[in-house]
């Protein structure tokens, strides 16, 4: 799984220093999809239940499963980048939000509160714990920034399968649910708008907006509980193969 994050890693990397004002999302996708495979991966996400894509590529107030197409970015949007791959039969998968060229500084902000309630997730995670203190502390981090959570999707066990028990709200109160045990691996992944939480899916089946039209930003990590805390899976490491 270290290698798998690693392919996910670089991707995301490489994807941030490409958008810019006048790209399309779907000439990302194929970037992502080149990169994955040149790194020796599998892009988890194309045919995963029907999905069309290597990536989801969600703009503005599409909060999660952007399918990408011939739209342009211009100035001022904010892009929600997913990108899972599989390396010999194990998945990584890890999300981030990057502005387009200028931004607002309200869009500036959201995207910083997500992070930051991402890495609060993370520092609530080591063995021992519950399931609930990571949905609080995402949670607490959030409305301390003062944006919203979304409640009807959240994080997932991950392993050789890209969904994997448990789900993992990010919202609710701590000390319940599933106690965290070393060598469980979780996908994190806050989601934060910066309006009322509501939803609603397009004609698309696939693409989620807030219900309101406001802003949403989206971070993800997949993690490996140990005894000390999380070890981060999707980041660029020095030393992992991946051929």
């Amino acid at each position: 799984m270290r290698a798998a994050g690693h392919i996910v890693a670089r991707v995301l990397e490489e994807l941030r220093v490409l958008v810019a004002p006048g790209i399309t999302t779907q000439e990302l996708d194929r970037a992502a999809e080149s990169m994955i495979r040149k790194m020796g991966g599998v892009p988890s996400f194309k045919g995963y239940l029907g999905y069309p894509a290597s990536i989801c590529a969600s703009v503005n107030e599409e909060i999660v499963h952007g399918i990408p197409s011939p739209r342009v970015l211009v100035e001022g949007d904010i892009l929600s980048l997913d990108v899972g791959a599989i390396w010999r039969g194990y998945q990584g998968d890890a999300a981030i939000t990057v502005g387009v060229g200028r931004i607002s500084s309200k869009a500036q902000r959201l995207i910083e509160a997500t992070e930051a309630a991402l890495a609060a997730g993370i520092d609530a995670v080591r063995a021992g714990a519950r399931l609930g203190d990571v949905s609080h502390a995402v949670e607490r981090a959030a409305h301390s920034a003062g944006f919203e959570v979304v409640r009807e999707y959240g994080g997932h066990g991950i392993g050789q399968r890209m969904h994997e028990p448990p789900r993992i709200p990010n919202w609710g109160p701590g000390g319940r649910g599933l106690v965290l045990r070393p060598g469980m691996t979780l996908a994190l992944e806050p989601m934060l708008i910066s309006g009322g939480f509501e939803t609603r899916q397009l004609a698309d089946h696939w693409t989620v907006v807030t219900a309101d039209g406001s802003l949403s930003a989206h971070f993800e990590h997949t993690v490996a509980v140990t005894e000390e805390g999380a070890e981060i899976l999707t980041r660029v490491a020095e030393r992992v193969p991946v051929r």
